[in-house]
């Protein structure tokens, strides 16, 4: 009688436990802690200065090693890189209207999958012109732009994650580049 008394108790605590009132947990967002701001001067020898974010480190663009002058600003507390590409003008047939052509249609390239791409126009303390495009949506590159004194030089970045995170998590961290990126912009020098 014991073990059938049991089994009773067994099955109605097995009953009354299942209820209909279970909520599921919502979704949650990896949080990203934002180092606190602070620069310091481009110390390679390139053909190029500018102030860069002291929590990234400058290293040779591993794609390109021939060039020198290509280096990424590696952000990996945030899982981010901004590839800087520079091209010396009138070089290899590397006229302004072919390298500003080139560097349009590679932010072209992102319209599959953008949701909008927003670009502007800007002049530089140093007097060089920049564009600037910001990208929406689930995209490789959610910002991009290049700088040019329209003669000589051309210098060309676009920030990229390492990290399958959706866009909509990593926009506190777009966000903290971004500015990082306006103020390498602004205190950028060509050399020649």
């Amino acid at each position: 009688m014991e073990i059938r008394n049991f089994i009773l108790l067994l099955i109605l605590f097995v009953l009354v436990s299942c209820g209909s009132d279970y909520l599921p947990k919502p979704k949650g967002y990896n949080r990203i802690d934002l180092p606190e701001r602070g620069f310091t001067a481009l110390k390679n020898d390139v053909p190029y200065s500018f102030e860069h974010s002291v929590n990234a480190f400058v290293e040779p663009d591993s794609f390109n090693l021939a060039e020198k002058s290509w280096i990424n600003i590696n952000y990996k507390s945030l899982g981010g890189k901004v590839h800087l590409t520079y091209l010396a003008l009138d070089t290899d047939g590397k006229d302004i209207k072919t390298v500003v052509n080139d560097a349009i249609n590679l932010t072209a390239k992102h319209q599959i999958k953008a949701y909008g791409i927003e670009e502007s126009m800007m002049v530089t303390p140093k007097g060089y012109t920049g564009v600037v495009a910001e990208l929406s949506g689930e995209v490789p590159t959610q910002f991009q732009f290049f700088v040019t004194d329209s003669t000589r030089n051309f210098l060309r970045g676009a920030l990229y994650f390492n990290t399958a995170m959706k866009n909509d998590s990593l926009a506190p961290a777009i966000e903290y580049i971004k500015v990082d990126m306006i103020h390498l912009i602004n205190t950028l020098e060509f050399k020649k």
